[in-house]
């Protein structure tokens, strides 16, 4: 009998009933075990690229820069926080929100110029100021910020070290600029907390360009939770209305925009966010999230329990951010979170009879 290299390709005949004269009686249809059925050749399509490499280009951060997105959001949310407490008479809330303030962006910087290698490339990105650059615009903007705060917290240094600081003539002038150093750093909070989130969203990277309109609204409540978390944390409750409220606010702008997000989102470029150590980030930020708003609304006045749930809400924030960083570089380094989403929308516009365009005639 004649065979080919195709033969072992064939299913196994078994099961079928032999004739008289030793031969097998052949089963025919659909069901039939002999082998003539028809069986798929063809492996399902794996996503994969030239040289097997990424699609797109992972960027190359590490863990410093998810660091550094956290920092800056506790570091614009506390500032505004400081000069609630500084319009308000609240001393205490006011200067540990300075301090938190220029603590937070300080070792923020330091996580930055570490990850960019020298510290001459930060300063390179000042030389010049480009409006369309969400880098540019926000080098400016940490820069700027960083002054009005440094210059209010070194006052509250003063202050504390009974004015021990060889500051001489200085200490005149920095009593006299430091209310206005505050509220500029308060001014700029806004967009030191969401600045971060449009350079992400600005890139190719597809979870986070798939993600670049919610995120925003993400990340200002984000900072809203670490900030109002960690003045809750320090500061005695006679003076942390304001942070309580901020605290509130923050948790539902933090869940409903999060949620938001993952719907509006392409299915998967999403994927990252719900799957692997990232989704356990978002999941556990959620339900942090929650506690410590429940517990701020209901016993915030009780200083244990303030205590507790401000540090759920700061840890809320951190996970959001790391998740959040965790998954863009995991769907830049999977070609499927590329390709997938592309594909989707070009059958969107020819679905919408957009046929004529660069786009849809491509290839």
């Amino acid at each position: 009998m004649t065979t080919s290299e195709y033969d072992s390709l064939r299913p196994p005949e078994t099961g079928g009933r032999r004739r008289r004269g030793g031969g097998r009686r052949r089963r025919t249809g659909p069901g039939g075990t002999d082998g003539s059925r028809e069986m798929p050749m063809v492996p399902e399509a794996e996503f994969t690229s030239y040289y097997g490499r990424p699609v797109v280009k992972p960027p190359p951060w590490g863990h410093d820069i998810a660091a550094y997105l956290f920092l800056g959001g506790v570091a614009g949310g506390s500032a505004l926080l400081a000069a609630g407490g500084q319009l308000t008479g609240q001393d205490t809330l006011r200067r540990n929100c300075r301090l938190t303030a220029i603590g937070a962006v300080g070792l923020g910087t330091v996580f930055l110029v570490r990850d960019l290698g020298r510290p001459e490339r930060f300063l390179n990105m000042l030389r010049t100021i480009k409006l369309t650059s969400p880098m540019s615009v926000g080098s400016w903007i940490l820069s700027t910020f960083s002054a009005g705060a440094g210059v209010a917290g070194a006052a509250e240094v003063d202050r504390l070290t009974g004015e021990r600081l060889p500051l001489g003539p200085l200490r005149t002038v920095l009593r006299a600029v430091e209310g206005a150093a505050g509220l500029e750093a308060a001014a700029l909070a806004p967009a030191l907390a969401v600045y971060t989130a449009v350079l992400l969203g600005d890139t190719s990277v597809p979870t986070w360009n798939g993600a670049h309109e919610e995120l925003p609204f993400v990340f200002v409540s984000s900072a809203s939770l670490a900030s109002a978390g960690l003045a809750m944390v320090t500061t005695p409750v006679a003076e942390t209305a304001a942070a309580r409220k901020l605290a509130v606010a923050g948790v539902i702008g933090d869940v409903v925009a999060t949620r938001v997000m993952h719907r509006r989102m392409d299915p998967v470029a999403a994927e990252p966010l719900h799957e692997g150590r990232a989704g356990t980030m978002m999941r556990l930020s959620e339900a942090l999230a929650v506690a410590g708003g429940i517990g701020t609304l209901l016993g915030g006045r009780r200083r244990g329990v303030a205590v507790a749930s401000g540090l759920a809400l700061v840890a809320a924030s951190a996970l959001t951010r790391f998740g959040v960083f965790e998954a863009g570089i995991h769907s830049a380094q999977d070609p499927r979170y590329t390709i997938e989403p592309q594909k989707r929308r070009l059958a969107a516009r020819r679905a919408a009879g957009i046929t004529d365009d660069s786009i849809t005639t491509a290839g």
